[in-house]
């Protein structure tokens, strides 16, 4: 395995650096966590609490994603979707790499623990130990990995919360089950996209075990049907009102209208269309809350 040099152009340096944190990822999980933080306040915060918040985040977020190529450096060698990420793909030491995530984990909890409130340097601590230390060893001998990994996937929103009000509630509670139930057809769609891959790599997952794809599809289509209820608590709860209710009934029926169309032709292009309505449906439904939270009327 080649190993990184100081003189590589640092257009590549950053470049390799936005893969191993995986900053696509990253940026979602700081907006579901700036989404927390707007819903749990009843009234504009200071922007410095907010700042700290998003920063202490992204940089634990970071961390966590850097951390977990480390320790799958030799499995992602294996897949085709994951083989030229910089570890495996010899542009980056893994001491160097283990070395950004380790620092960029710490500088984020202490800020959290410093500059926000030990409740959410807490949360994000145990966001990153849940998705390096557990859900990370658990995808080598379990599909239960996929249920596992999407709890730290659906914490980010309470880190906000916390940020605000010091405490997890019921508004909290809600936003987690939202991320949670989103993520399992997401994750879903990923993997039978990539179940060769997945399975060139060892890992076993339910759309390795299962070729005909019946269970995938099935367990897709009960988790987003289970989505479209748990996406409306926040209503219940005074979190919104009936244009939000509006809105999340619409976006949910589209996402299992997708599902459904999954269910009925597994293939490689509906299982992309799937992936795609998923990710459209996470920011839409999070802007819905906050605008039907802070615009008046």
């Amino acid at each position: 395995m080649k190993t990184a040099t100081l003189d590589m152009p640092l257009r590549i340096r950053w470049k390799d650096f936005t893969e191993l944190t995986k900053s696509g990822i990253t940026f979602m999980i700081v907006v579901s966590a700036a989404v927390g933080f707007l819903l749990a306040a009843t009234d504009p915060q200071p922007l410095a609490l907010w700042f700290h918040t998003l920063l202490g985040t992204a940089l634990v977020s970071a961390g966590a994603s850097a951390l977990n190529q480390v320790v799958e450096r030799d499995l992602d060698a294996q897949m085709r979707r994951t083989a030229q990420r910089p570890i495996p793909g010899g542009r980056l030491h893994p001491d160097l790499a283990l070395l950004i995530s380790v620092v960029l984990a710490i500088v984020g909890i202490v800020e959290l623990t410093l500059a926000v409130n030990p409740l959410a340097a807490l949360l994000a601590g145990g966001t990153l130990a849940g998705y390096v230390f557990v859900y990370t060893p658990l995808k080598r001998v379990s599909s239960l990995a996929t249920i596992v990994g999407a709890v730290p996937g659906a914490i980010p929103p309470m880190i906000g919360w916390a940020a605000v009000r010091g405490e997890i509630d019921a508004g909290a509670w809600a936003l987690f089950a939202l991320l949670f139930f989103w993520q399992m057809p997401h994750f879903l769609a990923i993997a039978w996209m990539y179940r060769d891959d997945y399975a060139r790599g060892g890992f076993p997952m339910l759309t390795v075990r299962d070729p005909g794809g019946l269970k995938t599809a099935r367990q897709a289509v009960l988790y987003c049907a289970a989505l479209i209820p748990v996406s409306l608590l926040p209503a219940p709860l005074g979190l919104a009102g009936i244009p939000y209710l509006i809105g999340a009934l619409l976006f949910g029926g589209v996402f299992f209208a997708a599902t459904l169309s999954f269910a009925f032709d597994r293939s490689a292009g509906k299982a992309k269309r799937l992936l795609l309505v998923s990710v459209m449906y996470l920011p839409l439904i999070l802007a819905a809350l906050v605008l039907d939270r802070w615009i008046p009327g």
